[in-house]
């Protein structure tokens, strides 16, 4: 899937490894990463910048879903949970190639736009419903 959402965007030769965890596990990430200690959905890992960023221009990075925020978060989005986890690699994926909603409603509305546009693309492939 991750790879359909890659070809989306017209990056078919990129890369990225996804972790699915629970929520003690990525709270334990976003804490020492983020300094933020509580859950989260999605954590994205860029690893297109940096001094290494040349070494493999087509790895994009990490990401880290939480399963269990995910299935508490389908009632808000009215998606089922295959769906739901589709709109966090989107939304992770999105964050590896520059996208950003915090702090920028700007940002936040072309996200939510390109996620929302993403999701659509990828049922009219018949993959998920």
């Amino acid at each position: 899937m991750a790879q359909r959402i890659l070809s989306e965007l017209g990056l078919p030769e990129a890369e990225l490894s996804l972790l699915f965890v629970n929520d003690v596990q990525i709270q334990a990430l976003n804490r020492r990463y983020l300094r933020r200690d509580r859950p989260t959905n999605v954590l994205a890992f860029p690893m297109r910048e940096g001094e290494f960023s040349a070494l493999h221009p087509n790895l994009l990075g990490d990401l880290v879903i939480s399963l269990e925020t995910a299935r508490r978060q389908m009632k808000r989005f009215r998606l089922d949970e295959t769906n739901m986890i589709i709109l966090l690699m989107i939304h992770g994926i999105l964050h590896l190639v520059g996208y950003e909603h915090e702090g920028s409603k700007k940002g936040a509305r072309e996200m939510a736009l390109k996620q929302k546009e993403l999701l659509k693309q990828i049922r009219q492939t018949g993959i998920v419903k």
